[in-house]
């Protein structure tokens, strides 16, 4: 990870510009920040990109006027936006390709800096995991540990009041100003008080369905280790613990009895290698120097994060655009398989992926696979 540093001047405002235009997620971001050097020389670029990738209409860039908009709205609320590169953004967080570029905070931004443990499960949690929920997260975060979660119903909402005197973060799915569900606004306003809450959604925004497997891979993303307490086998806590192992996090589960629906996800879990714990100090004991890895960085993607394209004429990148996209289609792909079956070299790989992820005709899924957008 590169030394933090403050975005300076009108930084903060091109970064959060370039992060809600049209078509930029933050691997794109990276990848822009990476070829032009600032945000705002990545804002000046977009329309080209964008055209050169298939896009037959101009590109939606965030206007100024609309993100200093969202600033002094945010500001207005009490709150703050910390970058990726910036001190006291969560430093678990910051090493992922995915990490998102900005985090809009309310609360106590400083308990982000702490080593942390997320805790997630079943929204219809039974009244003992509820119970154990509690005490399990009191227990971490007596030890020091932030303890981060959904602000969902039931497993989430018990961690989040189990950790509440020493120090919780709440993840959310919309705008960090968004209750979301309506019944949690009591514990949301707790949380604000005495803890922290994070979004890299815009403000105001209410929650969606897609948005939640994004806020999920922030809630893994943020922790060293991600404890799983009851859990169904379709269950979004299960895609929690996947990511979680995908970002090289620790993975936990407290077990169950067979016949509860609940515990299938958990036990399933711990059949293919997470950790059985049966309380806080199961936690702390693989936490500790002497017991498992911390939070390791992922290995970077052979492609790089920062295509150029110097060096290739315009014929050069055109045969490339159509072989890469030739290799496409509606089911995910590894990039770093496009790479083997072509001859074509990475930065350019990377170039032409950029651009049609610009014009829209390109989908990022977990694992560094990419696939042809339809619809």
């Amino acid at each position: 990870m590169d030394e933090a540093r403050l975005l300076a001047g009108t930084e903060r405002l091109d970064w959060l510009r370039l992060i809600r235009s049209e078509n930029v997620g933050p691997i794109t971001f990276r990848q822009l920040l990476g070829r032009f050097g600032s945000a705002g020389g990545a804002l000046e670029a977009l329309p080209e990109l964008a055209r050169r990738g298939g896009l037959r209409r101009q590109i939606r860039v965030c206007a100024r006027a609309a993100a200093d908009k969202e600033l002094a709205a945010l500001e207005k609320l009490g709150g703050q936006m910390i970058a990726s590169c910036e001190p006291g953004y969560p430093p678990a967080l910051s090493v992922l390709g995915d990490a998102p570029p900005l985090l809009s905070v309310l609360g106590h931004p400083h308990l982000l800096e702490r080593p942390t443990v997320a805790v997630v499960g079943a929204r219809n949690g039974s009244a003992n995991g509820l119970r154990f929920t509690e005490a399990l997260s009191r227990g971490v975060s007596g030890a020091g540990f932030l303890v981060a979660s959904g602000l969902a119903r039931g497993i989430d909402a018990a961690a989040h009041r189990g950790a509440l005197e020493d120090g919780t973060v709440a993840v959310m799915a919309g705008g960090v100003d968004i209750v979301y569900p309506k019944e949690n606004a009591a514990l949301y306003q707790e949380i604000v008080d005495r803890g922290v809450v994070i979004s890299e959604m815009p403000l105001g925004l209410q929650p969606q369905a897609r948005h939640f497997p994004n806020r999920n891979r922030i809630v893994s993303g943020v922790a060293d280790a991600v404890v799983v307490i009851e859990a169904t086998l379709r269950s979004g806590s299960l895609i929690t613990a996947r990511l979680a192992g995908e970002q090289g996090r620790e993975v936990l589960a407290v077990p169950g009895h067979p016949l509860d629906p609940r515990a299938r996800g958990t036990n399933k879990l711990i059949r293919e290698g997470a950790l059985l714990i049966e309380g806080a100090d199961d936690i702390l004991e693989a936490l500790s120097p002497a017991g498992r890895a911390r939070v390791r960085e992922p290995e970077a993607p052979a492609y790089g994060p920062a295509p150029s394209g110097q060096g290739f004429d315009e014929d050069a990148i055109d045969r490339a655009r159509a072989e890469v996209t030739a290799l496409l289609g509606p089911a995910p792909v590894a990039v770093d398989l496009i790479l083997r079956t072509s001859d074509i070299p990475p930065s350019l790989v990377a170039l032409v992926l950029l651009e049609l992820e610009l014009a829209g005709r390109l989908e990022r899924a977990p694992g560094g696979q990419v696939s042809l957008a339809f619809g």
